[in-house]
């Protein structure tokens, strides 16, 4: 473990060297603060509505802010993850230095679950910053802080199936672009995927329902953690990973 370490605070430390972590974390960070002060908002307009009209009730702050703001977060991570695996194996490809790490003492497993744990280091920096929400919803009203604590951990579990695609497709090409170009198409497919299942039989669209991202979050902003969920979630983060070593091994024997 101290090896998978030792890859992944190097190539974090990589991401500061250059803008892409400063572009990536601020842009990230005015969209989600655009979209908190537009719920926010939204919410509060919208119970002044019912108590102007004495609807007698009101929106929850978990349904009016949290459920929204963190399923857009993860809508944004769709666009922001292919930016963040892009250069992992296809920069050194290109840059011909994967010779060198793939013949270090280190063995290959450590060395994709170490740029694993980068990507997924930066993402935790990003949410570190998005701590400002919850907090300031505690500060003013009195929000239920199970979602949100639950909708925390699918988001890492999402980022981290997102992660896994991007690592494969980096692995795969040394073209960047090519690598955060295929791992968004394949990020919206498997976001999209349960779409098709009202085209098929019952059957088949179950598994197809089963194979979407995004319905396995669900229970997740519900503050629901669903032992299920949380399996499928690390499968799908395994066999990514597993892909990833079968391709570079393949490399490696060219």
């Amino acid at each position: 473990m101290k090896n998978c370490w030792t890859v992944a605070w190097r190539d974090f430390k990589a991401y500061f060297t250059s803008p892409i972590a400063y572009i990536l974390i601020a842009g990230f960070l005015a969209i989600m603060g655009w979209m908190f002060f537009f719920n926010l908002s939204h919410f509060n307009a919208q119970n002044m509505q019912f108590q102007q009209f004495n609807m007698g009730k009101s929106v929850s702050i978990t349904d009016g802010i949290v459920r929204p703001l963190y399923g857009n977060m993860n809508v944004i991570f769709l666009f922001m993850v292919p930016f963040i695996t892009m250069r992992l194996f296809a920069e050194e490809r290109k840059n011909s230095t994967i010779q060198l790490l793939m013949t270090s003492p280190l063995k290959l497993g450590e060395i994709i679950f170490g740029k694993f744990l980068s990507a997924q280091l930066l993402v935790l920096v990003m949410l570190a910053f998005t701590l400002i929400y919850p907090i300031t919803l505690k500060l003013t009203g009195n929000p239920d802080m199970g979602p949100i604590f639950t909708s925390y951990i699918g988001t890492l579990l999402l980022t981290g199936c997102y992660i896994a695609i991007g690592i494969l497709f980096s692995a795969m090409t040394e073209n960047q672009i090519v690598a955060g170009a295929l791992t968004f198409a394949a990020g919206l497919f498997f976001w999209l995927v349960s779409w098709a299942s009202q085209s098929v039989g019952s059957t088949l669209g179950e598994i197809i329902n089963y194979l979407s991202l995004i319905n396995h979050y669900n229970n997740f902003s519900q503050g629901v953690i669903n032992s299920s969920d949380v399996v499928f979630y690390l499968s799908f983060i395994g066999v990514g990973l597993f892909l990833t070593h079968r391709a570079l091994d393949s490399f490696r024997w060219r």
